[in-house]
């Protein structure tokens, strides 16, 4: 069982920035791809960023040069540094990790607003 715990989120100004945390309550070692996602309501959840143990990074073309996701493996945490927000990336973000297909865990998400 991991547990994750996601904090950052809040209220910031269109063209601002806001870097989103998440620990996880495991040894990161064995979990494999750590990621971030977003969902709003009524809407699926959108891929934002993943993070394998080895550092291999992999962003959604919505994010691309604006956002950057970081792992330190000895914290067990996974780190979401978002620059150039736009109010469009309001937004419920939650924390993944994957230990392997089969076994996986989400956080309770982290809520984001991006005023205009």
């Amino acid at each position: 069982q991991v547990q994750l715990v996601e904090s950052g989120g809040g209220l910031v100004q269109a063209g601002g920035s806001l870097r989103l945390s998440c620990a996880a309550s495991r040894s990161s070692f064995s979990i494999t791809t750590m990621g971030w996602y977003r969902q709003a309501r009524g809407k699926q959840r959108e891929l934002l960023a993943t993070i394998t143990t080895g550092g291999r990074t992999n962003y959604a073309d919505s994010v691309k040069g604006r956002f950057t996701i970081s792992r330190d493996n000895a914290k067990n945490t996974v780190y979401l540094q978002m620059n150039s927000l736009k109010p469009e990336d309001t937004n419920i973000y939650y924390c993944n990790a994957v230990v392997s297909d089969l076994d996986y865990y989400w956080g309770p998400g982290t809520q984001v607003t991006v005023s205009s």
